[in-house]
């Protein structure tokens, strides 16, 4: 794309505008380091925007502390740009008070529900999937079904959804997609994640 044009212009009746404001379903996956990391990345050109983040984090614990997410929340209070709401797997997915004991596979369900209920209101400009490749993966949450979901979305609203083994009925719906290949990882030489880098 020299100059940061399209190298094909479909026949699809839409002005060049039109076209290029279309909204996006993106997947960051493969077995490479940084799919989180590339989401955060567009959510922080988001919230520069102005535009309302949703981040929704799947299987990652809610005990976890997650460096990105402190900043996010920082940047949304600031009130200069988009605001910002994080939600982690187990934590507010519902307004009715759930058993503590629920286990990830409800979670996630829950999860996923709470995203279609946030779709369909068009409460974000811009949804943090993180993780979310998982529990299609797994079978925990209908492929098919998120593939009808974002292909009626309403609205101007981008989805980016992280982690591995993304669907293949995913990928082929995707608008951008992003395989991160592994070259080389210091765990590979026997060492542990790092303050800064990993979280």
């Amino acid at each position: 794309m020299p100059k940061g044009q399209p190298s094909v212009v479909p026949q699809d009746g839409l002005t060049t505008r039109q076209r290029r404001n279309r909204p996006l379903v993106m997947v960051h996956t493969g077995v490479g380091k940084g799919k989180s990391t590339a989401a955060f990345g567009l959510a922080l050109r988001a919230w520069n925007q102005g535009w309302p983040v949703g981040v929704f984090q799947f299987v990652k614990s809610a005990k976890w502390k997650v460096g990105e997410e402190n900043a996010l929340r920082v940047l949304g209070a600031s009130g200069e740009g988009g605001s910002v709401d994080w939600h982690k797997m187990g934590e507010g997915w519902s307004w009715v008070q759930r058993d503590d004991q629920l286990d990830n596979e409800e979670k996630a369900r829950e999860g996923w529900e709470q995203v279609k209920r946030d779709l369909a209101a068009e409460t974000y400009r811009l949804y943090v999937l993180d993780e979310f490749a998982y529990p299609m993966h797994w079978g925990w949450v209908d492929t098919d079904e998120v593939v009808s979901v974002l292909r009626d979305r309403p609205g101007t609203q981008h989805v980016v959804i992280t982690g591995r083994n993304a669907p293949d009925k995913l990928v082929d719906f995707a608008d951008l997609v992003t395989d991160m290949s592994k070259v080389k990882h210091p765990m590979d030489a026997g060492q542990k994640g790092q303050r800064g880098i990993e979280w």
